[in-house]
């Protein structure tokens, strides 16, 4: 900040014999006309009706190959119990829209898939319909579930003191919004952030389920949310998202190239795998970059199929996304025409993520290991994205709100 020195001159009047000598008039003011006030911005849309829905084209002319179609249909059939009784944030389905195409889809393994979307769906546009996708995936990374010597990274279950409540009903006015955090003397409090945790917060609590032989691995498993263990004895222990510390995410791959460590001029590719090389080459800055996300996941063992997403079903390799419930129904079909060939095709979105957010943003799910980690990790696509809505769903938004005419678009 610059501080500026005024100086103040004092003009001494000497009194004289002419004391009724007028004195000189001050000129007024230029006149500086009034700035008109800032228009405050319009809000931001909150849902997908808010942003926009229109007709999209014909499913039969946007080249759903059987392949792709299969994958979804699998993905599919696994939402349809839930998409039947839950409620759509986006408010642009009931759970009654689904019925038929579900019963349509139940228990016929051999169905036509394209043939199927075609009939049940109608193809949308929400908003612009200009599609981002990156790329998730099941990591496997080295892990212990009890520890020993070189597995020193805890992996930590739910803490009991983290909450979610509304900070302002803790003897202020309640304002309708729930934080995580934890209550100390009845005060609200920001949970424990990473550098915190890392540094010792939650330890000899007894909320260790499993130790990690690699923090670098583990951190980006963090990322993905859920993840195998893979024990000394060669056993896998799967591990499932089981809450957060509620501090913001910060991506750190958009860190590290605003401080020109990886990307352009650098011997680091801006993907996971350049991350992760840098990272590695840097051992002394390691805890210093990770700490830049105070992000902090928790995990809970994890039984049967998986992993689960957060429509509460197992997310299929190469067939689910990850996309904001606000603007994608979760468990509905959606169709990428992307810059990146193998994302292309029909997915279904079953999951969601701290960091996908908006209409027609996507994170695609590639299953496990060493393949999918490198497609996923290497994953920015962007193109064209088409949202599949049960027949009937766009007529009545049209009708509702007048803003959704289902005219074909050019």
């Amino acid at each position: 900040m610059v501080f500026r020195k005024v100086a103040v001159f004092a003009a001494l009047l000497l009194l004289a014999a002419c004391a009724s000598t007028p004195k000189p008039s001050r000129p007024a003011p230029p006149h500086r006309p009034t700035a008109p006030a800032a228009k405050p911005e319009p809000p931001k849309p909150l849902t997908a009706v808010d942003v926009g829905v229109v007709a999209g084209p014909a499913i039969e002319t946007l080249g759903l190959t059987p392949d792709t179609a299969r994958k979804a249909m699998a993905a599919f059939r696994l939402s349809c119990p839930v998409l039947v009784r839950r409620t759509d944030a986006s408010g642009l389905t009931l759970p009654q829209d689904w019925r038929d195409a579900c019963d349509d889809a139940a228990g016929r393994l051999d169905i036509d898939g394209p043939a199927f979307f075609a009939q049940r769906f109608d193809a949308v546009v929400v908003g612009d319909g200009k599609a981002f996708a990156t790329g998730y995936y099941e990591p496997e990374i080295e892990g212990s579930r009890t520890h020993i010597p070189g597995y020193d990274t805890p992996v930590y279950r739910r803490p009991p003191d983290l909450v979610e409540v509304d900070p302002g009903a803790l003897g202020g006015t309640p304002t309708g919004k729930k934080q995580r955090g934890r209550v100390v003397d009845g005060r609200f409090q920001l949970y424990y952030d990473r550098a915190q945790i890392e540094g010792g917060a939650l330890a000899n609590q007894g909320l260790e389920i499993a130790w990690a032989r690699d923090p670098i691995e583990f951190f980006f498993l963090q990322i993905q949310g859920s993840g195998r263990l893979l024990q000394p004895d060669g056993t896998v222990m799967r591990i499932g998202y089981d809450g957060q510390n509620g501090r913001d995410y910060v991506g750190i791959g958009k860190v590290m190239r605003d401080k020109g460590l990886i990307g352009q001029g650098t011997d680091y590719a801006t993907s996971m795998q350049g991350m992760m090389g840098w990272l590695r080459g840097h051992p002394d800055q390691i805890d210093s970059v990770l700490n830049e996300n105070k992000s902090f996941v928790f995990f809970r063992e994890l039984t049967g199929a998986g992993p689960i997403g957060a429509l509460g079903v197992a997310v299929t390799g190469k067939g689910s996304v990850a996309a904001d419930p606000k603007f994608i129904p979760l468990g509905a079909p959606v169709l990428l025409s992307l810059d990146r060939a193998e994302a292309s095709g029909l997915w279904v979105a079953q999951d969601t993520g701290g960091a996908i957010k908006g209409a027609n943003r996507v994170d695609t799910f590639w299953g496990a290991g060493q393949a999918a980690r490198t497609t996923a990790g290497g994953m920015s696509g962007r193109g064209q994205a088409w949202l599949l809505l049960p027949k009937g769903a766009l007529a009545r938004i049209a009708a509702r709100r007048g803003s959704a005419r289902p005219s074909p678009q050019r």
